[in-house]
């Protein structure tokens, strides 16, 4: 009886440590925090959209739609099995990425516009493969930085890298420089968070600001007069106003016009169709939300971004899982870097790249990819941390 009254106690403390260590939901997370400013910003986007284009914002409305169940269906399954498909996740889109390059793909399947091959037609809307591409490419370096070590010595951050380079060479190829900009800082916070040097990370920057100009004959004539527009208006000559920098000109012309407090919705309506501004319900509607509420309303975008970013990073914080947290500060990096960039072209310093204001500017594959990023940050945070989990990084001085 004794033998058996160990064993079943054996088995009891067995199932407890079972029952203790089991993943769980966890409902109250932070993971809401990324779910209200997310929802906030797409509203907001489709408000300003409609200040000049009301049909472009019912369409906004249903894209929305669409984005939120695909927000849920990222949160139905357990984040860790993303692990486990993340080299097959890669590589499919690697694939897309690589489709609509092909040049002899007829127009109606990859619809090229403005000399840029970035959209495959399916019918019902444009799918853009460079935006799900941010996601796999998070995805999969969470996957490779998981408990690794290799990455704390500098030649052992060549193959995160390799890895990068190769979704924003064919992203950079399209030509997209707006989204292909994403990558670097991504990878970056990423190494950070998993406990990278911070003086190799340093010394990478510095090599490849050094080689930065290097680059310079690589670019394509429009995104060096792009490059060029941006440089004589930092100086304050206007010579480029009428050609390769109208867009960038009206585009301060109607921030400043904002004010402070804006100058509300039928103002701000003729003065955008007045300026003629290009892309007002895309790229550049950050510069019709300045129009229409001011400086106001780029503060609340602003800190409803931030309210994003702190969600999402205290989502990372409390998830012991490697994979976890390095998939919400990563998802958290892309979103956050595209709102700098896309807002910094709007007021006038950084070069106008193209790239949407996530939730905000119209499009169905920009606005779903965004919500599917916010499903997987809220898949995280509903997943309770394991009690008995092993540390997730080790951030000692060794390995040089």
């Amino acid at each position: 009886m004794s033998g058996a009254a160990a064993a079943f106690g054996r088995a009891g403390l067995q199932e407890r440590a079972r029952s203790i260590n089991r993943p769980r939901t966890q409902w109250a997370n932070p993971g809401w925090l990324c779910v209200a400013a997310a929802l906030g910003l797409s509203l907001l986007g489709v408000i300003s959209i409609a200040t000049t284009e009301p049909g472009f914002a019912m369409r906004q409305m249903a894209f929305l739609c669409v984005a939120a169940i695909g927000a849920v269906l990222a949160t139905a399954v357990h984040y860790r099995w993303l692990h486990l498909l993340s080299g097959p996740i890669l590589v499919a889109v690697i694939g897309l990425l690589v489709f609509v390059l092909i040049p002899f793909v007829p127009d109606a399947i990859v619809r090229p516009r403005n000399g840029a091959r970035r959209w495959i037609n399916l019918f019902i809307m444009d799918f853009q493969p460079s935006e799900v591409a941010k996601i796999a490419y998070v995805i999969a370096l969470a996957s490779y930085l998981r408990y690794r070590q290799n990455y704390r010595r500098f030649f052992g951050l060549l193959l995160p890298l390799v890895l990068t380079f190769i979704p924003l060479g064919l992203v950079l190829v399209e030509p997209d420089l707006g989204t292909a900009m994403l990558f670097l800082p991504t990878l970056f916070a990423m190494l950070v968070a998993a406990g990278a040097k911070l003086k190799h990370l340093v010394l990478i920057t510095v090599i490849g600001l050094a080689a930065a100009p290097m680059m310079y004959p690589m670019l394509r004539p429009h995104q060096k007069a792009r490059i060029n527009a941006l440089y004589f208006q930092l100086k304050g000559d206007d010579r480029h106003a009428r050609d390769i920098g109208f867009q960038g000109d009206k585009a301060m012309t109607l921030v400043g016009a904002g004010g402070v407090a804006g100058v509300g919705r039928d103002r701000a309506a003729n003065l955008v169709v007045h300026n003629k501004l290009p892309e007002e319900h895309n790229d550049m509607v950050f510069a019709v939300i300045s129009c229409r509420w001011g400086a106001f309303g780029a503060m609340a975008t602003w800190g409803m971004f931030l309210l994003l970013t702190g969600g999402g990073l205290l989502t990372a914080a409390q998830c012991k899982d490697p994979f976890g947290r390095l998939l919400a500060v990563g998802l958290v990096a892309t979103i956050f870097a595209q709102m700098v960039i896309n807002t910094g072209m709007t007021i006038g310093v950084m070069p106008i790249t193209g790239i949407t204001l996530p939730f905000v500017s119209y499009g169905g594959s920009s606005l779903v990819s965004a919500w599917l990023m916010t499903g997987l940050l809220l898949n995280v945070g509903m997943r309770r941390p394991l009690y008995l989990a092993k540390e997730s990084f080790e951030f000692d001085s060794g390995g040089e």
